[in-house]
Order: structure tokens, then C-alpha cells, then sequence
């Protein structure tokens, strides 16, 4: 069976965003997270096993103590184990389809999310509404960037987990999670929001690490220059 006709002349939807762009504006960079460090930092997994691995512990031994041989303190142990693997696999499941389906664009005038598994949606961040951006890197090249809104503007965290700065429950920061290439992705981001503010700049390196204040005219919670806003 074939495909839509397309003509020649029309352009391909990229993949993340819910439109075309419009005249002026360019794609600058498009990225998502990595499974495992997303699987390991988002819905920790590691920390999930290793609590499971203290309940088996303690099952065993515990039945152990009471008397019982090794290879019946392992049969009794079966049960939690079997709960164990079903458990991790939810989640390794849940954290592949989060990496799989999300999308992050940033253009030359805005930051954009496309998320969702059962219910995709697209969130639209103009430079306008970005009073800051920061950085944090972790093993391997890894890391989050996390945006911060003006006072009053609020994205709900549930509709945005994970791909938001943890924790930040009263005012919720949008955030990028996980890039096997963060610093590259931070620095084009914080370009970006030179760029739109009629900035100007030689070094790209100078820009690092986040902290940015990306529109200064802003008067609304201004913050100042920080290496770290993405716990």
C-alpha cells in the first residue's frame, strides 16, 4: 500500500515539533534523553533494586537464622524475587518509552517539548518567558538543563515528570533530562537566548557553565549567575 502523496514542494514535518516553523525561524538543535541514565536518575532504578536486594537479604537471612537449609531459605525466597524482577521491568519499560517518545527542540526563538506516552503533547517555552537556564552535568557527559519561568507562569510537574528539575513542586522548572550531550546542548541553548535578546558574543566558551539570564529587560524573579540549576 502506499504512502500520502506529498508533493515535491512540501516539506517534511520534523520529527517533535507540532508544526512547520515559521518564516524566520530556525531549527538549532533536537536531542532526548538516554535510556539507562534516564532509567538510573529519573526513576532510579538502581535505588529500586538495591532496596529489593536488602529485602531478599533479610528474607533469606532471616530464615536462615531460624534454622532452615540454604536451598529452602532460597524456595522461600521466590516469591519476592519474582515481585522484584516484575517491578524493575514496569519501570525499565516505562523509562524506555518516556526516552523513546520524548523529543527536544530548540529553535531561534524557543525551547520546545514533546513528551507523553500514552498522551503525547508539546510544550512551547518562548526565550521571552525564560528568565534563566542552568546546567547540571553528570558522569560521562551526561546531564540535565533545566529552564526557569517568571513568577506566575506554571507548568503543572505531574504533566511534565520527568522531564522537569526534580523536586522544584511550588514552581516547576521545565527541564531536559538526561542528554548524552548536554554541554553541546547548553551551549546552543545559551546562544540562542543571547541571540534573541540582541546580545552579542565572540566566546562560546565564556558562556559556560549555565546560569544565564536570558532576558535582562525581565523584571520579574531575576536571579543571578549560578553553575547549577538542575538538581
Amino acid at each position: 500500500m502506499s504512502g500520502p502523496y506529498r508533493s515535491p514542494n512540501e516539506k517534511v514535518l520534523p520529527r517533535g515539533l507540532p508544526e512547520h516553523l515559521p518564516e524566520g525561524e530556525r531549527l538549532l538543535w533536537q536531542g532526548a534523553p538516554a535510556f539507562w541514565n534516564l532509567a538510573c536518575r529519573a526513576f532510579h532504578v538502581r535505588k529500586i533494586a538495591g532496596y529489593f536486594g536488602l529485602l531478599l537479604a533479610w528474607r533469606i537471612g532471616g530464615a536462615l537464622a531460624d534454622g532452615a537449609a540454604l536451598p529452602a531459605a532460597l524456595q522461600g525466597a521466590i516469591p519476592l524475587t519474582l515481585l522484584a524482577i516484575l517491578a524493575l521491568s514496569m519501570v525499565m519499560a516505562i523509562a524506555w518509552l518516556s526516552a523513546r517518545t520524548t523529543v527536544y527542540t530548540i529553535t531561534s526563538r524557543r525551547l520546545v517539548q514533546r513528551c507523553g506516552i500514552a498522551l503525547p503533547m508539546t510544550v512551547n517555552i518562548p526565550f521571552r518567558m525564560i528568565v534563566a537556564v542552568g546546567l547540571k552535568p553528570a558522569r560521562g557527559g551526561f546531564g540535565d538543563i533545566a529552564v526557569t519561568l517568571p513568577l506566575g507562569q506554571r507548568i503543572a510537574y505531574l504533566t511534565l515528570w520527568p522531564h522537569v528539575r526534580p523536586w522544584r513542586l511550588g514552581q516547576p522548572e521545565p527541564a531536559l533530562r538526561s542528554l548524552p550531550d548536554a554541554a553541546a546542548a547548553g551551549e546552543v541553548l545559551a546562544h540562542a537566548l543571547v541571540e534573541a535578546v540582541g546580545g552579542k558574543t565572540s566566546n562560546p566558551v565564556a558562556i559556560q557553565p549555565l546560569g544565564l539570564e536570558a532576558n535582562p529587560a525581565s523584571k520579574t524573579n531575576p536571579l543571578t549567575p549560578q553553575a547549577s540549576a538542575a538538581a
